[in-house]
């Protein structure tokens, strides 16, 4: 199985630890939330990887090299300019030419989902893509009938309000975790080039019939590091429970 670690951000919300280093390489209980990633993307099967980088990125290619790539083919994509989840994705592509379903994951999400459920919820839905989802609060909403299929999207913070096909009667809005399933297929289907989210393609691909679908991951915790609050969150709860495995 392959995967996907989109690590290319900044980290501006976490200054000025990223002043002088990646976010990726920022630590919770004694390792690197890539570690943590990586790790538990192995433990749900993954023995190939691809982390693409822009900040800092030789860092993270010694990092890497200092863990001997944790005993999987890691490779590295590297941008000179920053893509943005969709075109940070777009420009792996090659990576995944074997035509199986791959697991991408955001490098600043602390959680204890279960990625072997997850994957293997998306290979029995058959889907283009399946997300992470949960009820909790957040600016931008994933909008889902009543099956689960992606049907809108909503931007708080923009005042945005869009529809894959039209309004649908009592949709149900779920926050997204970063955790994916993706089925290779999707390379094709994206128009987009350049700098773009991902979000908008999943909104355009489901406008034209595509089936993305939800994983409801409620029962498991999550947290992203979104800044130095929630980043001190974390730590307490690896302090407390101990890392995800």
């Amino acid at each position: 199985m392959k995967a996907m670690v989109l690590a290319a951000g900044v980290g501006s919300r976490l200054k000025p630890l990223t002043d002088a280093k990646p976010k990726a390489l920022i630590e919770i209980g004694g390792k690197t939330m890539l570690e943590i990633v990586i790790r538990r993307l192995i433990a749900a099967g993954v023995d190939e990887a691809i982390v693409n980088v822009f900040h800092f990125p030789d860092q993270i290619a010694d990092f890497l090299n200092g863990r001997k790539n944790f005993g999987i083919r890691i490779e590295l994509s590297r941008e000179t300019e920053l893509l943005d989840t969709g075109g940070g994705l777009k420009n792996a592509a090659a990576f995944f030419a074997d035509g199986k379903p791959f697991l991408l994951h955001n490098v600043d999400v602390f959680s204890e989902v279960d990625l072997t459920k997850l994957y293997k919820r998306h290979l029995e839905n058959k889907a283009l893509a399946t997300l992470s989802v949960r009820s909790r609060k957040s600016s931008r909403m994933f909008l889902f009938d009543k099956t689960g299929t992606l049907c809108g999207w909503e931007s708080k913070n923009e005042g945005k309000l869009e529809w894959a096909k039209g309004p649908v009667a009592g949709a149900e809005r779920l926050a997204f975790d970063g955790i994916h399933v993706v089925s290779p297929a999707i390379f094709t289907k994206m128009t987009e080039t350049g700098v773009f989210s991902i979000t908008k393609a999943y909104l355009r691909l489901a406008s034209a019939g595509e089936t993305i679908r939800a994983f409801r991951a409620d029962d498991y915790f999550w947290q992203d590091a979104g800044g130095l609050g929630k980043l001190e969150e974390i730590r307490r709860r690896a302090e407390e429970h101990g890392l995800p495995a």
